[in-house]
């Protein structure tokens, strides 16, 4: 049975100080979840090394926020998944909207990172999702179907256990937009089936999809009641405690 995975993704936000002081406030606040919920949050890089020790052995799972598709060597600049196992990571946000529209990577460099997590005993939370112009063009399921196929390529069964779906539209993060629970229900679908077209019915069942995309305490639980929707990556309310704890224990 597929689990939730309510995910907060901190971005550029809080230094290591910062976000060790929150770290601990969250694991005081957040002191019970249900058993089919997994919480998560993705810190800076600097952070990760402090926010691990308050996490450690607490409800809270460690992420990141992205990685290099090297093991090592000369690229300045960039985080290793050896370096993130190190720190204590067990999720890797890989390829969000603001990798994909700022920094540009393509489809095949994303995929590069989610083989190499795999390959190194990391999570990768596969983030896909349309442009505004693509959807209103009619586009979002070519465009989010293509990401799926592609980001997930020479991608195994066996390994599909570990992987994680984000489905992020981009028109709706940080713009307080945000997709009804009917109109991310239909995309979630459609993700699934064609995760069923890839792998077969039991992985697709199995696979946990998230909704991500201006995620508030307000709209969380009719999110979380859409049959294909298994959890969210929350931004700016991962920010806050008391919003953050109130999305990890949504109301079914």
């Amino acid at each position: 049975m597929r689990k939730y995975l309510m995910a907060g993704n901190w971005k550029m936000n809080l230094v290591p100080s910062e976000a060790k002081k929150f770290a601990q406030d969250l694991v005081k606040s957040i002191d019970k979840v249900d058993d089919d919920v997994v919480i998560m949050i993705a810190p800076t890089f600097t952070a990760l090394s402090a926010v691990s020790e308050v996490v450690k052995g607490s409800l809270i799972k460690l992420g990141a926020q992205n990685m290099n598709e090297n093991e090592s060597g000369a690229y300045t600049g960039e985080i290793s998944a050896d370096m993130l196992l190190d720190s204590g990571v067990e999720y890797v946000i890989l390829g969000h909207s603001e990798r994909r529209n700022i920094y540009k990577e393509s489809d095949e460099l994303i995929n590069k990172k989610v083989k190499v997590a795999l390959n190194k005993g990391l999570k990768p939370v596969l983030c896909v999702g349309e442009l505004l112009e693509e959807r209103e063009a009619g586009k979002t399921n070519d465009v989010v179907k293509s990401q799926v196929v592609k980001g997930l390529q020479d991608v195994t069964a066996a390994e599909m256990g570990k992987v994680v779906i984000a489905y992020e539209p981009v028109w709706a993060i940080g713009t307080g937009k945000v997709a009804t629970p009917e109109t991310a229900e239909e995309v979630h679908a459609m993700i699934r089936s064609t995760l069923e077209s890839l792998y077969g019915k039991d992985i697709a069942e199995n696979t946990t999809i998230q909704y991500g995309g201006s995620v508030k305490d307000s709209n969380v639980d009719g999110l979380m009641n859409m049959t294909n929707i298994d959890g969210a990556l929350v931004g700016g309310a991962s920010l806050k405690v008391d919003s953050f704890t109130r999305i990890a224990q949504f109301q079914k």
